[in-house]
């Protein structure tokens, strides 16, 4: 599965990029605002960090403004993937510009039925919400099993990107499932490093190694 970092902190991407782990960032308004830093610039600056998919969002509602919008953020850079809402001007969008070769990542996403349109539409990301399902008293893991089940059906292309990642039980959960992508924030894949006993387990190799009065090197 791979994982992509849901922030516009370049210092968080920069920071995670060294272990191997980002294969791709996602944003949103909600993180260019946080950034308090302008969507083209932070953009730009995040698509040098990542060789990946960068996701960047239209603000439109409607068609034709979506696909001015697009027009001026695929041109930041060539791994930029233009994020569209699941409306139907959204999928009107996303299916204009997969016509045109551009990466597209339907956003929003609350049922199965919903990833079967964004599929047709030919979407190359569908981004089901497992946070935000769970927040309303539903199972957001069922989701993801829906939209599997469905797009394995059908050979589908389109890849499911789970969002809206709160903890790493909905990572692992995302992975037995079979979910190909995993966006999430800076502090969710830093506690899949942390185990208690990997931290014991250090502590007393380190405490056996200092009583041996050795140094490497």
């Amino acid at each position: 599965m791979k994982f992509f970092v849901d922030t516009a902190d370049t210092a968080e991407i920069a920071d995670l990029a060294a272990t191997g782990m980002v294969d791709g960032v996602t944003t949103n308004p909600s993180l260019i605002k946080k950034s308090g830093r302008d969507i083209m610039e932070v953009t730009k600056e995040i698509c040098g960090l990542t060789d990946g998919p960068v996701s960047a969002e239209v603000i439109a509602l409607d068609h034709e403004t979506m696909m001015k919008e697009a027009e001026v953020l695929r041109k930041i850079a060539d791994n930029v993937c233009i994020k569209v809402p699941l409306t139907i001007d959204g999928l009107k969008t996303c299916k204009a510009l997969t016509g045109e070769g551009t990466m597209v990542n339907v956003t929003l996403c609350f049922s199965a039925n919903q990833a079967l349109l964004a599929a047709k539409a030919g979407a190359s990301f569908i981004s089901p919400f497992v946070g935000r399902h769970d927040d309303n008293g539903l199972d957001g893991m069922t989701l993801i099993e829906d939209i599997r089940l469905i797009y394995d059906n059908y050979a589908f292309d389109t890849e499911i990107l789970v969002a809206s990642i709160r903890h790493p039980i909905h990572v692992l959960e995302s992975a037995r499932i079979g979910a190909d992508v995993g966006t999430m924030p800076p502090n969710v894949i830093r506690n899949l490093f942390k185990h208690v006993l990997t931290d014991k387990g250090l502590e007393g190799f380190l405490k056996d190694w200092e009583s041996t009065g050795q140094n490497i090197g």
